[in-house]
């Protein structure tokens, strides 16, 4: 804890500075919230965050009734020192509509641009399962159900196996990205989430490097 970058702080009249709050893992935003120094003070003790709420005027721990609460990595203040981004690791959704994000109204977005990310993906996959659209092979895959899927898991692998072992780039480049969209789907089936892959690559993350810092010792 940096105490002399808190003695830094600058707060508004009403006391409060504001946090824009992102995704540790995607560096999405989720939110942007308020904290005065009693909230930010309970947020650098818990390790979760805590905020001011303007409108009913009380501090407020995020997931407290939901559960969906926000594990802190990482505090930063801007060259002003009048606001603040914090990245955390999420244990759900970060807005109280069930989206992942508090920004999901498109304003606009340039045509000839396309934001592609895997989080985007598993969104638009998932969305084919709870509003199924006819002529969708997701929405197909999903109506033949589990079996079918992990078949066709199975039957990309292969495909990956066979494009590698001719050494062709360009065609294990094309199955990687099939395998990839049906593991997502067999994700979107399962209920797992993007996050709990990340949380369990993470853990693996932490374990190697303090295998690799007691073989260095």
């Amino acid at each position: 804890m940096n105490n002399e970058i808190i003695e830094k702080l600058k707060f508004d009249s009403k006391g409060l500075i504001p946090a824009v709050v992102q995704d540790f893992y995607t560096n999405e935003v989720l939110t942007v919230a308020y904290m005065n120094r009693e909230s930010l003070q309970i947020t650098l003790d818990e390790k979760m965050t805590c905020f001011y709420s303007r409108s009913r005027q009380e501090l407020w721990r995020k997931g407290e009734t939901s559960g969906n609460r926000q594990h802190i990595v990482s505090i930063k203040a801007d060259c002003d020192f009048d606001a603040l981004v914090v990245k955390v690791i999420k244990d759900g959704p970060a807005c109280h509509t069930g989206n992942e994000s508090c920004f999901f109204n498109l304003l606009y977005a340039d045509d000839k641009k396309t934001d592609f990310s895997i989080d985007g993906l598993y969104e638009l996959i998932k969305g084919r399962k709870t509003q199924m659209q006819d002529g969708s092979y997701t929405t197909y895959l999903f109506q033949k159900g589990l079996d079918k899927i992990m078949k066709k898991v199975g039957e990309e692998c292969t495909e990956v196996i066979i494009g590698a072992a001719k050494h062709s780039k360009e065609e294990t480049i094309y199955e990687i990205s099939d395998l990839a969209y049906h593991v997502l789907v067999l994700m979107v089936e399962m209920e797992i989430s993007l996050d709990d892959i990340r949380k369990e690559l993470d853990s693996r993350h932490v374990i190697d490097h303090k295998v690799k810092q007691e073989t260095m010792q």
